[in-house]
């Protein structure tokens, strides 16, 4: 899926083995994935989608002035989640790593390289709103 605030940006679905980088989008409050080489278009993921990072990932740092450069979370794959779904003003789109950590894309360092290993089965086309399956889990460990 894309985050709410991405819906002004020229997307795709995502398809395996797409190499993929985190961008900041502009003109939008939120970050995302776009092809490597192609930064203006934003990479919708099913959640599900399994992907692995080039090296570890980095997330901004909360800081009471803003974001500071990157904390090394230590973790290269990571399963795609969408949360907090029930608020539509919030960001969705989110990395599940393994442990449970959950991490918003947002908050990830822009410039990270990423390849899908995996999407889920079933119809990859449907990159529209849905509301979260009975039993979906709601993480607390979300950064």
């Amino acid at each position: 899926m894309c985050d709410y605030s991405l819906h002004q940006v020229a997307n795709r679905p995502a398809k395996i083995h797409d190499e993929l980088v985190t961008t900041r989008f502009r003109s939008t409050p939120t970050s995302g994935f776009a092809p490597v080489g192609e930064p203006n278009i934003a990479v919708c993921l099913l959640p599900g989608t399994e992907i692995a990072f080039d090296k570890d990932v980095e997330v901004e740092r909360l800081w009471h002035f803003g974001f500071l450069r990157g904390r090394n979370i230590g973790q290269r794959l990571a399963r795609f989640r969408q949360i907090n779904i029930e608020n539509k003003n919030a960001h969705h789109d989110a990395l599940e790593f393994p442990g449970g950590k959950v991490v918003l894309l947002t908050r990830l360092v822009a410039g990270q390289r990423a390849t899908i290993l995996q999407m889920p089965v079933g119809d990859v086309s449907r990159i529209t709103e849905q509301a979260p399956s009975p039993g979906a889990r709601q993480s607390s460990h979300v950064t």
